[in-house]
């Protein structure tokens, strides 16, 4: 099943969720430590039975009927299978400050260290960092953002609607009779979606300078997921639209495309 996040395919396992800009490294550490803590169980529990087969028969079938609920075979990318997680009691951490906290989840921390892979502090350190990276990379993407807004998006559609009107005008000068219909629309349309992105590229230039009144990597990185992300979300959608717009129109489409 290829939609799996770790999936079986014939005659291994394939590890399909690591982000693009992520090192392996990470994925690989927190693996093999899980591994090597359930290998180190089954090992204590096993070791010096006087019937081992039965022994070993009796912990695979505890072992799955313990944990079956984590096996799925659907389709991992449908939203049904995020209702079905939900109802077998799945945890599903949709953002980056909602995961990385439970890196310093007791067991966690228990198990990472027992093995000697990190220590406590390391472990903390870690967790501060990536929050940390992931407030810096949504902040820089929010700037970017605001600056594409009022440098090139809203005087790139200004200029087109500026265009249109003028078309109108100019039809209206030739015959004072015609509707215009078509280009009255189009302006109104355009008109309405650079007020959207204008209010909400003030709404997210805003939002980031309110950010840095709050203190404390993980207040911060909260506070991201919460306001900047949607602000971000909204801005590029009502952006997206409006360029749409003025390229299926500039290219001859004929119809204007819309989120």
């Amino acid at each position: 099943n290829r939609t799996s996040p770790f999936a079986f395919t014939g005659n291994k396992f394939e590890f399909r969720m690591l982000g693009s800009s992520n090192s392996i490294a990470c994925a690989n550490i927190m693996l093999n430590s899980a591994v090597a803590e359930i290998l180190k169980r089954f090992a204590d529990r096993l070791e010096g039975v006087q019937d081992f087969e039965t022994a070993l028969h009796a912990l695979l079938r505890e072992t799955i009927c313990a944990h079956k609920r984590i096996l799925f075979n659907g389709n991992g990318y449908d939203d049904a299978w995020i209702r079905e997680a939900a109802a077998r009691g799945l945890s599903n951490y949709r953002t980056t400050p909602d995961c990385m906290p439970h890196l310093l989840d007791k067991k966690n921390v228990e198990m990472l260290t027992a093995h000697g892979v990190y220590t406590e502090s390391e472990l903390r350190s870690r967790c501060d960092i990536m929050l940390e990276n992931y407030s810096k990379t949504v902040l820089i993407e929010a700037n970017t953002m605001v600056e594409m807004a009022k440098t090139d998006i809203l005087p790139a559609i200004e200029a087109y609607t500026l265009d249109v009107a003028k078309t109108a005008e100019a039809k209206k000068a030739l015959d004072a009779y015609l509707v215009c219909g078509y280009e009255t629309k189009l302006v109104q349309k355009l008109s309405a979606l650079t007020d959207r992105i204008a209010e909400r590229a003030e709404a997210l230039a805003e939002a980031v300078v309110a950010l840095h009144t709050i203190e404390g990597v993980e207040a911060e990185a909260n506070a991201i997921r919460d306001t900047i992300n949607g602000d971000l979300v909204s801005g590029s959608a009502r952006a997206l639209e409006a360029l749409l717009a003025c390229v299926a129109i500039a290219a001859g489409v004929g119809v204007v495309l819309s989120l």
